[in-house]
């Protein structure tokens, strides 16, 4: 009886450290949809421009983020100035990256490494849904990545993709969140927040209006 005891207890306190705070008061549902959609910078024929604050370890950088979809599979991501200095240049295509270009302040394999992943994630068109939770007033579908998943959190009434949260298989790690106004099209966000949980690193996102 005493092993029993221990026993449980032990399970218990696994089952409760692995457990995930994005999914506490979320109810499992089946789920019928295959992948989830990720709607923002998808169209090729639209130039993503974004006025971009990163905050990266006590560094301050502000300037004009572009993002362009060149072909189906490949994605152009340069940080400049407002004077038109290049900061950083990325390419994606598919599964693969390339640095074009970065500035010395932020080459450095972490934090290029943690862009990388950061923009991957804005980029990444679809993934296949795991599980699908539901809260009141949103859909959230769990993806599965290399090293933990992807929650893509999705009004139940709008059908906009509100919110995504990286995790490891125990931890959050990444929370990136969409906002909108009433005249916004509904496949480009006027503000994105990208916000690392346990590093210092923050990514501030406003679409440019041109006076």
């Amino acid at each position: 009886m005493r092993f029993l005891a221990i026993s449980t207890l032990c399970c218990t306190v696994v089952l409760t450290s692995c457990s995930l705070k994005t999914t506490e008061g979320l109810r499992e549902i089946p789920f019928l949809e295959k992948e989830v959609e990720n709607p923002y910078f998808a169209n090729p024929k639209i130039d993503y421009v974004y006025k971009a604050k990163i905050d990266v370890y006590g560094k301050n950088f502000g300037g004009i983020l572009i993002v362009k979809k060149i072909e189906p599979a490949i994605h152009r991501v340069v940080f400049t100035t407002e004077f038109g200095s290049k900061l950083f240049d990325f390419q994606y295509e598919g599964n693969s990256f390339t640095k074009n270009f970065i500035i010395e302040d932020l080459d450095r394999k972490f934090i290029v490494n943690v862009l990388k992943d950061d923009f991957k994630l804005l980029i990444n068109k679809s993934a296949e849904v795991v599980s699908l939770y539901e809260s009141e007033t949103q859909n959230v579908f769990k993806t599965k990545t290399e090293s933990g998943f992807n929650f893509y959190f999705i009004g139940r009434d709008s059908k906009q993709l509100d919110k995504i949260i990286n995790t490891s298989k125990t931890k959050e790690k990444v929370e990136v969140d969409f906002s909108f106004s009433s005249d916004s099209p509904s496949n480009i966000a006027d503000e994105i927040v990208i916000k690392h949980i346990n590093i210092k690193l923050k990514i501030d996102l406003q679409k440019f209006k041109e006076n």
